[in-house]
C-alpha cells in the first residue's frame, strides 16, 4: 500500500510516521510519500521519517517530493493535512475577531471561517490532482481543519473522502485508562459536528460505562475537555472541549485578551521540533511533539485506513454524510459520529434522539457551515457576511459586518476574488 501525505512537511508528520512504523502488522505500508512545497522543511521531516521507519525495522520506504503529481502517483490513500498560510495565518485568525469582541479560534467563529476560505479551494485542487494520479479506488482522508466543512467540499465534488479528527480517540483513551481496560475495548457513542460533539456513552462489552465514569471520575473527565464537572453531570455526557467557546464565550474572550495566541506558541514549538528532527542521531519522536497537539492522530489514522482497506473492520469516529442519521439535518450535511467501517466505507451508527440543547446548537452551526462552504467555493463579500451573521458566536449585524471587512483584508492574499 502506498500512502501519500499532502502537507507532509508538517511537524505533525512524525506522529503519523511513528504510528505507521509501530502498527505495521495492522496496516502494511510499502511506501510513504510526503508531499510539500516547502523543500527545506520537507527534507528535514522526510529524513527524520525515514529514520523512524528504520528504527522500527519497517520494510517500507519513505519518499518526499515538492512535486504533487510524483507523490500522488498510484497512491492507495491520500491523507491531506494542509495549513494554508501556516502559523502566521493562524495567528491572524486568532487575533482579528478579538477586535470585535469575538473569540479568536482557528476552527470556529470568524477565525474558523477565514481558515475555511483559504483551505477549501486548496484541498479541492489537491483532490482533483489525486483523482487523475492516485489509484482509481483511492480514499482521501482529510485531517485538514475545519474538517467538517472541508470534508463536505470533497464529497460535494464527488471525491471518495472521509474526515478524521483526533478529539474522540483522545477521550476514548482517557476513558479506557480510567476504567483500566485496553483502549480498543471502549467504543464511544459520539455524535455532532466536527469540533461540536458530545460523547453520550462509553461501551465496554456492550455495557455503557459512562454513568460510572461520570460518577467516579467527574473531575478527571472535566479536565480532559476543559469544562466544569457540573456541566458534564448536567448533560450526562462529555461535550467536546470546543464547546467552551459556546458555553463560556465571554470568559474565553476576556482570558485571551493580551495573552499569546496559540499560533504563536505552536510556531515556537515547531521551530524547536525542526531543530530536533534535523539531528541525525534522533530516530524516535520527541516528547515535545505532544505539546504540538494531535495526540493519538497516528492511531486514529492507522485504524481508519486499515478498516477501509478491509484489514481490520470495526467502529471508528469519522466525518461522513449524515444520510438521515441526525433527523433534523439534511442528508448531505457532514456529521461526526461513530461509524462501522470496512472495505465498503464508513456507515454511521443509528443514534438515540438528541435533546433540544444539543440538536438546536447542531442545527445552528450546520446552517453556518453550509453558508461557509458556499463562501469558500464561490467567494464574495456578501457570502462571507451571510455566514458570519448565521454563526451563533457572531449573530449580530454590526459585528458580522465589521468582521467581514477584517477577515477579507487579512486574507486578501489568499482569496482571488478579494484582490
Amino acid at each position: 500500500m502506498k500512502i501519500a501525505v499532502v502537507g507532509g512537511g508538517s511537524t505533525y508528520t512524525p506522529e503519523l510516521v511513528d504510528g505507521l512504523a509501530r502498527l505495521r502488522s495492522v496496516l502494511p505500508v510499502t511506501e510513504l510519500a510526503l508531499v510539500d512545497p516547502a523543500a527545506d522543511r520537507l527534507g528535514v521531516v522526510g529524513r527524520f521519517a525515514a529514520r523512524i521507519f528504520a528504527q522500527h525495522d519497517h520494510p517500507g520506504k519513505v519518499t518526499w517530493t515538492t512535486v504533487a503529481d510524483e507523490g500522488l502517483d498510484a497512491a492507495d490513500v491520500v491523507l491531506i493535512q494542509l495549513r494554508v498560510g501556516g502559523q502566521r495565518a493562524r495567528m491572524s485568525d486568532e487575533t482579528f475577531p478579538m477586535e470585535c469582541g469575538c473569540v479568536g479560534q482557528e476552527t470556529t467563529g470568524a477565525g474558523g471561517l477565514a481558515m475555511a476560505l483559504r483551505t477549501v479551494p486548496a484541498v479541492l485542487r489537491v483532490a482533483e490532482r489525486a483523482a487523475r494520479r492516485a489509484a482509481a479506488d483511492a480514499w482521501i482522508i482529510d485531517f485538514t481543519n475545519p474538517v467538517g466543512i472541508v470534508t463536505r467540499a470533497l464529497l460535494d465534488a464527488g471525491h471518495r473522502a472521509v474526515g478524521l479528527c483526533n478529539v474522540a480517540i483522545q477521550l476514548q483513551r482517557r476513558c479506557a485508562n480510567l476504567l483500566g481496560v485496553a483502549p480498543e475495548k471502549v467504543v464511544l457513542d459520539h455524535i455532532g459536528l466536527n469540533h461540536l460533539t458530545w460523547t453520550r456513552a462509553a461501551f465496554v462489552s456492550d455495557e455503557d460505562r459512562l454513568p460510572e465514569l461520570l460518577s467516579a471520575h467527574p473531575h478527571a473527565l472535566a479536565a480532559e475537555v476543559g469544562l466544569p464537572a457540573e456541566l458534564l453531570t448536567f448533560f450526562g455526557s462529555v461535550p467536546s472541549s470546543y464547546l467552551r467557546y459556546f458555553y463560556f464565550h465571554d470568559a474565553v474572550v476576556e482570558a485571551e485578551r493580551g495573552a499569546p495566541t496559540r499560533g504563536a506558541q505552536v510556531a515556537a514549538i515547531e521551530q524547536s521540533l525542526l531543530e530536533i528532527y534535523a539531528d541525525p542521531s534522533v530516530s524516535t519522536k520527541p516528547d515535545l511533539l505532544a505539546q504540538r497537539g494531535g495526540a493519538y492522530y497516528s492511531e486514529a489514522a492507522v485504524g481508519l485506513i486499515a478498516a477501509l482497506n478491509g484489514n481490520s473492520p470495526g467502529p471508528h469516529v469519522a466525518n461522513v454524510r449524515n444520510n438521515g442519521t441526525v433527523p433534523h439535518l439534511p442528508d448531505e450535511a457532514v456529521v461526526e459520529g461513530t461509524c462501522d467501517v470496512d472495505s465498503g466505507g464508513p456507515r454511521l451508527r443509528r443514534i438515540r434522539p438528541l435533546p433540544p440543547e444539543m440538536s438546536g446548537l447542531i442545527s445552528h452551526v450546520a446552517g453556518y457551515e453550509e453558508l461557509a462552504l458556499s463562501a469558500a467555493v464561490h467567494g464574495g463579500r456578501d457570502r462571507v457576511y451571510r455566514a458570519l451573521l448565521a454563526h451563533p458566536l457572531v449573530g449580530q449585524h454590526d459585528i458580522a459586518d465589521a468582521l467581514t471587512d477584517r477577515l477579507v483584508a487579512a486574507n486578501a492574499d489568499y482569496l482571488a476574488w478579494a484582490r
